[in-house]
This record gives structure tokens, C-alpha cells and sequence, in this order.
């Protein structure tokens, strides 16, 4: 029966046999291999820049102190906190029956002593008439030369005293108009136009200016803006006053504001009061120079203490040929051309990776130029996929961007 069995399935397995040795031979020497497993990103063509970037804050560009110089109870009070002021617009005002009344003391000494230098001045004139009667009495042989002498020490004496009237009514004329102004400080001003952006006394409260002024509120100027932003010591040497920014703020993420280098402090903020503060630790703490920037706000939508990312632009490079700095291989120290791993379809249609020698010119560490060696679309290998799929990356996560 097992013959039987064999002589009615023999064919029938011969034909599977030639069938799967036929495959197989079809499959190793006639099938197209893989395709690479690698990560791969397209040469766009894309602006591209090199910047420095920095944290800062927005402050006002110019900020007054408003304070009392002289004592008193504050009896009113003319801005709230926000309110827009002009120069000269009157801010607060103090109590000022002393002052008034110190003046009014002194306009009274004024005239008093006043009155009292118009009679020396009468007594003056009598003195000299009575001098120069006596004075021709003695010519004549008609009088004594001790009431001639006599005479001339009245009219002496009341000259003398015309004379320490004089320096008196100077004396109360200064004592006025210290009193005159001081009854002026009790109407506090702006000094400058801005914003109120602190109120730091309020109506009825007494305030001392003995020692020091004390503070009413403060003003800034807001229609431009300054930004302190901090930047590392590794960065200040590459930067320089005169260089292009711009910055964003976390309320507006995607809007630039552009912005120009002004300067660079020389020093750290903390080393500005005491340079030896940190002249200790600054092998252990971070160092950071202050950049500044000056910014028009006339709409006031930049406000005091806001953070601002800072861009400051060293080089740029407009409608670039770019890659992911990561695609790069180590330079050749005398072509200085860059090894770029490239994905590409060769004539049997299978696809491959192929090295070009590639010129490359702004780097941002992120992405790179090409000046030469790829065009618009090539696919450039910036790692190797792990994991199935055919050239995908299986699971593999990718960077934004890339196939």
C-alpha cells in the first residue's frame, strides 16, 4: 500500500519541490535587496541664522523717585497707581498751615524791620542837620566843640544802625523765600512724563523728610522701553553694540520684536556695588553681562519685569540650501569639505546610501548651509534606524523634520 501510496503523490511532490528550489534561487539572486535602515532629512531651503540667546527683562527706560522734602500730613493724594502724568501735573500735596505760617513770620520781620530803618532814617536826617548846626556854631565862636562832637556821634550811631537794620532785613529776605519755598514743596509735581507705577504713601499719612525724603511714587518713562538681558561669558565675546536682535515675551511667543545692541555692561550686575562680592566664587557661579536694548513701546504692551527671550543675530543667511548640523562627518583639514552620507535611488532602482564631499557655510550647531555638493530635496542620513520597517526607522524616535 505504500507503494501504491508513492506512485500517486510522487509527481505531485516532485512539481512542489522544483517550485520552492525555484523560489528560493528567485529570491537570493533576482530580488532587489533592502532598502537601508537610516533616518533620513531633506535639503530645504530655509533662512537661517546664528544667535546668541538670552534671558532678560523689560524696565522702564527712565524711572523717577517722586518724594516729599518737607514734613507734613499728606492732604491729597491726585494719582492712582497706572495713571498717566505730564511734567509740572501736580502728583500730591501736603498740609501747609506751618509753612504758610512761617512765611507769614518772616513777611512780618520784613516789615517790621522795615519800619524801623525808615525812622533810623528820619533820626539819620535830624542827626545831620543837628551835625551841621552845631557844625557852624563853632565856626562863628558860637557854640561848643563838645556839642559839635556830640552831634557828630548821633549822626555816627544812627548810621551804624541804619546798617545793622539793612543786614537784618537781608537776613529776614533769605528767611522768606527759604519759607516761600518750602511752602512750594508742599505741592509735589511730576518731574517728567510717565506712568505712575507705584504709590507708596497714601492720604492722611505723616511723613518725615527730616532725615531723608520720603517717597510718594515713582514714574517711569514707557513709551520706550530698555531690556537687561543676561549673557553668559561664554557668549559676550562674540557679541557687539550695533548688532541686530530681536526678542519675544511669553504672552506673544510667535510675535518679534526687533531690537538693535546697544551695549554691553562691562562688568556683572552683582559686581557693580561691590566688585569683590564675587571675585570668590566666579570660578563656581555662572557669569553673566547685561545687554542692553532700547525698544519703542508706544502702545504700552511692554511692561515693567516682563521676561523677554532674546535673540542677539551674529550671521545670517537668506533662501539657504539647509541640512541638520547632525548629517555632518568630521572635516577634511585641507579640502575643508564635510562627509554627508546622502540616500539615493541608484540605476536598478534599488536605494542606497553614497558619500558626497559637501561645502558647507553658516553652522548654527543646529543646522548648516550648503554652498555645494546637494540640491533642493536630496535626502541626507542623520542617524540609523533601529527596529523593523524598510528605511523608516522603525521604532525609532525621529526629530521633527525628518523621514
Amino acid at each position: 500500500m505504500h507503494s501504491t501510496w508513492l506512485k500517486k503523490w510522487r509527481w505531485p511532490l516532485m512539481i512542489l519541490v522544483v517550485a520552492g528550489v525555484g523560489f528560493g534561487v528567485k529570491k537570493v539572486y533576482f530580488s532587489k535587496p533592502d532598502a537601508p535602515q537610516v533616518i533620513t532629512a531633506p535639503v530645504t531651503v530655509e533662512d537661517l541664522e546664528d544667535t546668541v540667546l538670552a534671558s532678560g527683562t523689560i524696565q522702564a527706560q527712565k524711572e523717577v523717585s517722586v518724594g516729599a522734602q518737607v514734613s507734613g500730613q499728606i492732604k491729597r493724594l491726585y494719582v492712582d497707581l497706572g495713571d498717566k502724568v505730564k511734567k509740572g501735573q501736580l502728583v500730591a500735596e501736603i498740609d501747609s498751615t506751618t509753612l504758610t505760617n512761617s512765611l507769614r513770620n518772616a513777611e512780618a520781620q520784613i516789615a517790621l524791620l522795615t519800619a524801623q530803618r525808615r525812622a533810623k532814617v528820619a533820626l539819620q536826617r535830624q542827626a545831620e542837620l543837628t551835625f551841621k548846626r552845631k557844625q557852624e556854631l563853632v565856626k562863628l565862636d558860637a557854640g561848643s566843640k563838645a556839642d559839635l562832637e556830640d552831634a557828630e556821634a548821633a549822626l555816627a550811631t544812627t548810621t551804624a544802625d541804619i546798617g545793622a537794620l539793612d543786614a537784618q532785613i537781608r537776613q529776614a529776605n533769605t528767611s522768606a523765600d527759604t519759607a516761600r519755598v518750602n511752602l512750594g514743596y508742599t505741592r509735589i509735581t511730576a518731574p517728567i512724563d510717565g506712568v505712575v507705577i507705584a504709590v507708596i504713601a497714601e492720604e492722611g499719612r505723616t511723613v518725615n523728610a527730616i532725615q531723608s525724603a520720603p517717597l510718594i511714587v515713582k514714574l517711569a518713562k514707557l513709551d520706550q522701553v530698555q531690556i537687561k538681558a543676561q549673557i553668559s561669558e561664554a557668549d559676550v565675546v562674540r557679541v557687539k553694540p550695533g548688532m541686530p536682535a530681536y526678542f519675544t515675551i511669553l504672552g506673544e511667543p510667535m510675535h518679534r520684536y526687533d531690537a538693535t545692541l546697544r551695549g554691553v555692561e562691562p562688568v556683572p550686575e552683582s559686581d557693580q556695588t561691590d566688585a569683590k562680592v564675587t571675585a570668590s566664587t566666579s570660578t563656581t557661579t555662572a557669569i553673566y553681562y547685561n545687554g542692553l536694548f532700547d525698544v519703542p513701546n508706544p502702545d504700552g504692551k511692554l511692561r515693567v519685569l516682563m521676561t523677554a527671550q532674546v535673540f542677539i543675530v551674529l550671521n545670517k543667511a537668506e533662501h539657504a540650501l539647509v541640512i541638520p548640523a547632525s548629517a555632518l562627518g568630521k572635516r577634511d583639514r585641507k579640502t575643508k569639505l564635510y562627509p554627508v552620507n546622502v540616500l539615493e535611488e541608484g540605476a536598478d532602482g534599488a536605494k542606497k546610501v553614497t558619500t558626497r564631499q559637501v561645502k558647507i557655510g553658516l553652522n548654527n550647531r543646529v543646522q548648516a548651509q550648503v554652498l555645494e555638493g546637494l540640491k533642493e530635496g536630496d535626502l541626507v542620513v542623520v542617524g540609523e534606524a533601529t527596529g523593523g520597517g524598510s528605511g523608516s526607522g522603525g521604532g525609532t524616535r525621529r526629530p521633527p523634520g525628518m523621514f
